[in-house]
């Protein structure tokens, strides 16, 4: 099925959100006014290329079955190749992911909008959608060598994946 990539076994502590040990539960809602049907989950910034990939990535993971989760960037750049390298050390492959823009996502499954952004202009997306910021440095150019970069994008990892698992967790 979609998605099946990346619910491969996680490295020791990390875990799956609970529905994938349990029974299903629907996608994450907020009140049917709000949502209007509407379950998709959307990671934003501005090159697509770290950030959102690595949240996109771990919400196919995390979030409950059927979720539909995207990603997207103002100025769309490229996969960042330490976002690929860092999730695929947690067991989550996103190496098929590519950076895309927002006219590449069917914004009207869009319930909740995920903004990422920390010291740079963070992208908006109009219309009655749930908006969050959780913002978070960008890791690339963070460090003089490879190694100091790879660093920079494992703490950017965990830490999305640490308030994403907190986010999916208060919401059920």
């Amino acid at each position: 099925p979609a998605g099946s990539r990346f619910r491969k076994r996680l490295a020791p502590g990390h875990r799956l959100f609970p529905s994938h040990r349990a029974a299903y539960l629907p996608p994450v809602m907020t009140t049917s006014s709000e949502s209007s049907g509407r379950p998709g989950l959307l990671f934003l910034c501005v090159a697509n290329s770290a950030r959102s990939q690595i949240a996109e990535g771990w919400a196919r993971a995390l979030a409950p079955p059927g979720t539909p989760i995207f990603s997207a960037g103002s100025e769309p750049g490229t996969l960042n190749p330490h976002a690929v390298t860092v999730m695929g050390e947690v067991g989550l492959d996103i190496s098929a992911h590519h950076s895309k823009g927002l006219d590449a996502i069917a914004l009207e499954k869009i319930q909740t909008v995920v903004t990422l952004c920390s010291d740079e202009v963070c992208p908006t997306l109009p219309g009655s959608v749930e908006r969050l910021h959780w913002p978070f440095p960008d890791p690339a150019g963070q460090g003089k060598t490879a190694a100091e970069e790879l660093k920079a994008f494992r703490a950017a990892r965990d830490a999305i994946g640490e308030r994403l698992r907190d986010w999916l967790t208060e919401r059920h």
